[in-house]
C-alpha cells in the first residue's frame, strides 16, 4: 500500500463498538461517583444530624426548629459534671494509651519474633478483649477487684488506678493487632544487615525497626485513646463517688433531661477527635496501617 494512500475506514462493527464504549463510559463514571457520594452521606448522616441538632433553639426537639442558637454549647461548657467527666476521661485515656501501647508493642514483638511454644494462644488471649462485650468485661473486672480488695485490704474499685488498669486491657489488643500486622510486611534482613555492620540488637531495633513501625504505633496510640475516651460499658461499674467519665456524665444527664445540650457535648467530642485524627494523619498516613 502506498504511504500516501488514505487510511482504510474502520469496519462498521468495530467502529460502532468503540463509539458505544465512548458513549457509555462517562455515564458509568458519573453513576459510580454518585454512588460513592451517597454512601459517604449515609455514613456521615448521624454525625451531621447530631451537629445540626446542637444548634436548635428550642429545648423540646421538634421539626422544623423555631430557630438556632449557640446557648447549648455555653451550657455544656459551664456544666460541672461535663467538665469533671471530660477531665477524667482525658486523664484515663492518656494513661491507658501510653501504658497499653508500650505493653502491646513489646507483646507483638515477642509473638512475631520468637516462635515459642504457645505463641498463637498468647496472641489469641491478647486479642480476646475485642470479642468480649464491654458490659461483661466490666462486671468481670469489678468482681476481680472485689477479690483483690479482700486480699490486700485496700480500695481498688472506684479509684483512678483501678479504672486506668481496666482501660489498659482495652488498649493492648489494638496495639498488638496493628503492630503485628505491620511487622508482617517488614524485611528482617534490614535489621540483620545493621547488626552485621556492628550495631547491637538494641541499637538496631531503636534505629531501624522502631522507625519502620512508627505508623502502626501512632495509629495504635490514636485508636487506643479513642476507645478509652469513648468507653461507657467498662467504666460504668468501676467509677467511684465524685468521679465520673464523660460518657457516664452524658448518660446521667439523659436520665432527667432531654435537650440539645447532649448534642452539643457530642459535637464537641466529634470535633476534638476529628482534629486529632487529621493531625495524626498529617504526620503518619493512617491508610498505611488501617
Amino acid at each position: 500500500m502506498p504511504l500516501n494512500s488514505p487510511a482504510l475506514p474502520l469496519s462498521k462493527h468495530g467502529g460502532g463498538a468503540q463509539a458505544r464504549r465512548r458513549f457509555r463510559l462517562p455515564w458509568l463514571r458519573w453513576c459510580h461517583r454518585a454512588f460513592v457520594v451517597l454512601m459517604y452521606l449515609f455514613m456521615l448522616c448521624p454525625l451531621i444530624f447530631v451537629v445540626w441538632l446542637s444548634f436548635f433553639k428550642g429545648a423540646i426537639l421538634y421539626f422544623p426548629p423555631s430557630g438556632y442558637t449557640l446557648g447549648w454549647y455555653h451550657k455544656a461548657a459551664t456544666d460541672s459534671a461535663f467538665l469533671s467527666g471530660f477531665i477524667t476521661s482525658m486523664q484515663v485515656a492518656i494513661v491507658a494509651a501510653l501504658i497499653g501501647v508500650v505493653l502491646g508493642v513489646l507483646a507483638a514483638l515477642g509473638i512475631r519474633r520468637y516462635a515459642f511454644r504457645g505463641h498463637k494462644s498468647v496472641n489469641t488471649l491478647l486479642l480476646s478483649p475485642l470479642l468480649i462485650p464491654g458490659i461483661v468485661a466490666g462486671v468481670a473486672i469489678y468482681l476481680a477487684y472485689l477479690q483483690v480488695e479482700n486480699f490486700l485490704d485496700m480500695d481498688v474499685v472506684g479509684t483512678f488506678g483501678g479504672l486506668a488498669i481496666a482501660h489498659v486491657c482495652l488498649t493492648i489488643p489494638w496495639t498488638v493487632r496493628l503492630v503485628s500486622a505491620s511487622m508482617e510486611g517488614l524485611d528482617p534482613s534490614i535489621e540483620e544487615a545493621a547488626r552485621n555492620l556492628g550495631a547491637s540488637g538494641t541499637r538496631a531495633f531503636l534505629r531501624i525497626t522502631l522507625p519502620m513501625l512508627r505508623p502502626a504505633i501512632v495509629a495504635a496510640s490514636l485508636f487506643s485513646f479513642i476507645v478509652s475516651f469513648e468507653n461507657l460499658e467498662l467504666s460504668l461499674s468501676l467509677v467511684g463517688p465524685g468521679r465520673t467519665t464523660l460518657p457516664i456524665a452524658i448518660l446521667q444527664y439523659l436520665e432527667f433531661t432531654l435537650d440539645p445540650t447532649i448534642a452539643a457535648v457530642s459535637s464537641i467530642q466529634i470535633f476534638l477527635l476529628g482534629v486529632l485524627m487529621l493531625i495524626t494523619d498529617r504526620f503518619v498516613k493512617l491508610s498505611q496501617v488501617v
